[in-house]
């Protein structure tokens, strides 16, 4: 079993699926030679695979990331760097393509203290 995101012509996600295992490729219809093929050509939209186990460009069970996050709706595929990006969080945040993470622009304190991003200060407010 594998994940599959189909997007608009904006490379934004609208849909997420499950679908045939990558590695099958017995029942793929002849002259086909993906499952992102497949789907492309049956639904209409541009389908590319999503690791369920991959977030910020690490795999969760130790094993090799793959396109930088699991896709979700709303998402962005990057084509240039193959890699799905979360919705940008705020505007001021910048994008860390090395985890397909938003970072903002101001580092989070490491005290072990809760805290909030404030966009208007464009600093880390205390959670009290």
């Amino acid at each position: 079993m594998a994940h599959y995101a189909f997007l608009d012509e904006n490379n934004i996600v609208q849909s997420v699926y499950v679908g045939m295992n990558e590695n099958d490729l017995t029942e793929l219809p002849e002259g086909v030679l993906s499952w992102e093929e497949h789907y492309t050509n049956t639904q209409g939209m541009t389908c590319k695979r999503t690791s369920y186990n991959t977030i910020g460009n690490v795999h969760n069970n130790e094993g090799t990331p793959f396109r930088g996050n699991y896709a979700g709706i709303g998402y962005v595929y990057d084509d240039v760097n193959d890699i799905f990006i979360p919705v940008k969080p705020y505007d001021s945040w910048l994008l860390d393509i090395s985890t397909a993470t938003w970072k903002a622009p101001v580092d989070k304190p490491t005290d072990g203290q809760d805290y909030t991003w404030n966009e208007d200060t464009q600093s880390w407010d205390l959670v009290e």
